[in-house]
């Protein structure tokens, strides 16, 4: 058995997975502190279907607190960035896009070193060893813990940072977090630096977060191992978590495709989730969800680390909706929706008081919305429908025809049919796809590089890079007999010498529980 667990800004979620058959599913409000929501949710589920918590293989959780406290500016770490690159780059320190107030929220401190690499791994300058020291004091007097490390061209060749981090160790103490940008952006300096200084930044936040999801698992009896999502649809183990909070950013829509390419049978489709708060719109492709092909702006910050390609709208079940019905959303009223709804004795007028006084909805006491005019109501309906048209019809890249899912407990709010896309499916348990997302979810292994490919040796280069992939979906938990690679892009860079060419290959495999428990 496997539980999957989504924790949203409105709901927790949480399933029973016997194999892929859902043995028991609930939906509790999201509690303050979050874990009493996750504790309360896997007490229901035992009441729900009885099971001995030894009987547990493991435990998924996607959760939205690290994007959250970004996008808040709140519980963010000091920072401080390091990038190697003089005597090229000084022209765009770190953090020079990024909005003042988070880099205010962070303290962010940069430092210039000398360093780096070009595509092909020549050296732009050697590592000044002294000038690493300097920073350090400079980085210590300001009591900063965490520390953000970019070098140009790392994903080619990572020897500088690891240097870089082995120093600022020896200087700083065994107790700085060290984030090293070649582990967690792509090809693209400025925002793989940022990707790494965000990363760095929710550290201390992820430390706590994980033993607070622990705690609350090993309360309700569980020993099984914990994985949280990432932004990929697979899985990472708790240790890793710590490491790449980052990498948890977009898991919330993305175990919600995963569940929805499970419930319908469809691996290919357009997926409709629409939460308390927000509604998420993504494309499926062989299962799961497109990436983004560029880059991707976080809290105002451009990225290029993994994420899917999803469009989001300020509309859920808890948006609050003005008195015509002209304007739903962007405010919600989150997970104070079961006590500021109408239809639950509350004042605030909601969306899902409006899918209740249509007759598309039975929750809470319909009696409480029966003077909300049918006019308003349809007005409301109407406005929805229109805007998650447009965005499913900008998420299209051809003018194929392309099936439509709908899934998440504010989905009530959608009609039978979308004009110009046809019936929008709703399969069994779509309430819950982003708990049984989580508790299906694979293990990945991914390459992103550039290489100098030599005139014969391409078919050695491409091996390698997918061997490579599929060794680090091994390392990473996978069942080496169940790992294939999904995805394999291999692009010529015509503007760079060597015969350039980037390479991205990424491997999935089965989760491996053998001596997990």
């Amino acid at each position: 058995m496997r539980i999957g667990i989504d924790v949203g800004g409105t709901n927790t979620d949480a399933v029973l997975m016997e194999g892929n058959t859902v043995a028991a599913a609930v939906k509790r409000s999201t509690s303050d502190d979050v874990t009493t929501g996750i504790v309360s949710a896997l007490a229901s589920l035992q009441e729900q279907r009885a099971f001995h918590p030894d009987e547990v293989d493991a435990v998924m959780i996607g959760t939205t607190h690290f994007i959250n406290a970004l996008v808040e500016g709140r519980n963010l770490a000091p920072t401080a960035a390091v990038r190697l690159g003089l005597p090229a780059t000084a022209s765009l320190p770190p953090m020079v896009d990024w909005p003042q107030r988070l880099v205010k929220a962070i303290s962010g401190a940069a430092y210039l070193a000398h360093g780096g690499h070009e595509f092909d791994g020549r050296q732009i300058s050697p590592i000044d060893r002294d000038e690493l020291r300097r920073h350090a004091e400079d980085i210590r007097a300001r009591g900063i813990k965490s520390v953000a490390i970019s070098s140009v061209f790392s994903p080619i060749n990572a020897d500088f940072e690891k240097e870089a981090a082995a120093i600022l160790r020896e200087e700083l103490g065994p107790d700085v977090a060290l984030s090293l940008s070649h582990e967690i952006g792509r090809i693209g300096l400025l925002e793989r630096e940022n990707a790494t200084i965000i990363n760095a930044s929710l550290r201390d936040l992820a430390n706590h977060i994980v033993d607070g999801l622990a705690k609350s698992v090993v309360g309700a009896g569980i020993a099984a191992p914990l994985f949280l999502s990432q932004n990929d649809g697979t899985l990472m183990d708790v240790e890793f978590a710590r490491q790449y909070p980052v990498a948890t950013f977009a898991s919330g829509p993305t175990n919600s495709m995963r569940g929805a390419a499970v419930l319908s049978g469809l691996d290919t489709c357009a997926v409709i989730d629409v939460g308390g708060t927000t509604s998420d719109i993504g494309v499926l492709n062989g299962g799961f969800p497109r990436e983004a092909g560029g880059e991707v702006a976080i809290a105002g910050i451009r990225t290029n680390f993994r994420m899917p390609d999803v469009l989001s709208l300020g509309i859920g079940g808890g948006s609050k909706v003005d008195d015509a019905g002209t304007q739903v959303g962007p405010e919600s009223v989150g997970y104070r929706l079961t006590r500021e709804a109408l239809v639950f004795g509350g004042s605030t007028l909601t969306a899902t008081d409006i899918a209740v006084a249509a007759g598309r909805a039975d929750v809470g006491d319909k009696s409480l919305v029966a003077h909300i005019n049918p006019e308003l109501a349809r007005t409301a309906l109407k406005q929805i429908a229109e805007r998650v048209t447009d965005t499913v019809e900008r998420m299209r890249t051809s003018a194929e025809p392309l099936p439509v899912v709908g899934v998440g407990g504010g989905s009530i709010l959608l009609p039978d049919e979308l004009a110009g896309l046809g019936a929008v499916r709703r399969p069994e348990h779509y309430a819950v796809a982003n708990a049984i997302g989580a508790a299906i979810a694979q293990v990945s292994g991914e390459v992103d590089r550039v290489y100098a490919v030599s005139d014969g040796q391409r078919d050695r280069v491409v091996a390698e890079a997918r061997q490579e992939a599929m060794d680090r979906a091994i390392a990473a938990g996978a069942d080496p007999s169940s790992v294939a690679i999904i995805d394999f892009d291999e692009v010529p860079i015509p503007y760079l010498p060597g015969n350039a060419t980037r390479i991205r290959a990424k491997a999935v495999g089965d989760l491996s529980l053998g001596g997990l428990k």
